[in-house]
């Protein structure tokens, strides 16, 4: 029995023959909707691919990030289907005013990094958004790598520093990012992309934001 969206149902049918043939074997698929976005776009993708259930692809914090960041039009929706929400508070969020719509995604991302990764993990993912945006909170929890002196020596260029940090493929992207805007360093955006991050600064800790949902801290071990 082989499980999929309903996009690889002929894929899915290839297969069940194939296997009818070569073995003689009864074989099986079965489909499951996708969850599309209000653009009618897949959910689950990112800039650097899928959204996983396993930890060592998607961390926790990086799980409810992207929960967190969902679009207003499909937060109620992923509620609805995702979470163990009571249908009637799920009713009464319905009526909940514009300006409530951070307790939603709140809400949603809490939920569903409980249900994949429990509750101990959600409230440390909880605690590092809370420090990201409002400087409150544990941010111990969020993506973090660890520097040598030695490769860090007076310093790094912002370019080199998010390179080794995997956040983008390309020095190109980097610059792109930078020239636009997309990347802030502890808060403050980053005029350009050779910029020097110096020593000091990585000894106690940066945080490093790439676009609107991509943090990362970077600090010397």
């Amino acid at each position: 029995m082989q499980f999929g969206g309903d996009d690889q149902w002929s894929n899915m049918l290839a297969g069940t023959e194939l296997i009818r043939k070569k073995t003689g074997d009864d074989a099986y698929a079965m489909t499951i909707t996708l969850l599309m976005n209000s653009e009618g776009k897949k959910m689950g993708k990112t800039a650097k691919g899928a959204v996983w259930l396993d930890p060592n692809k998607t961390t926790p914090f990086e799980f409810y990030q992207y929960w967190r960041n969902v679009n207003d039009a499909d937060v109620m929706k992923c509620i609805r289907m995702l979470t163990f929400v009571p249908l009637e508070q799920i009713e009464e969020m319905e009526h909940w005013d514009d300006s409530r719509i951070n307790e939603k995604k709140d809400l949603l991302a809490f939920e569903l990094t409980a249900l994949v990764h429990g509750t101990e993990e959600a409230e440390k993912a909880r605690e590092a958004s809370r420090a990201l945006f409002s400087g409150a909170g544990d941010d111990s929890n969020m993506p973090t790598t660890t520097l040598s002196k030695d490769e860090v020596g007076e310093g790094m260029t912002v370019v080199d520093l998010m390179m080794r940090l995997g956040l983008a493929k390309s020095k190109s992207e980097i610059r792109r990012l930078v020239e636009q805007g997309g990347v802030t360093i502890d808060g403050n955006p980053v005029p350009s992309f050779d910029t020097l991050v110096p020593a000091e600064d990585l000894t106690k800790g940066v945080k490093i934001r790439k676009g609107k949902k991509v943090f990362h801290k970077a600090i010397i071990g």
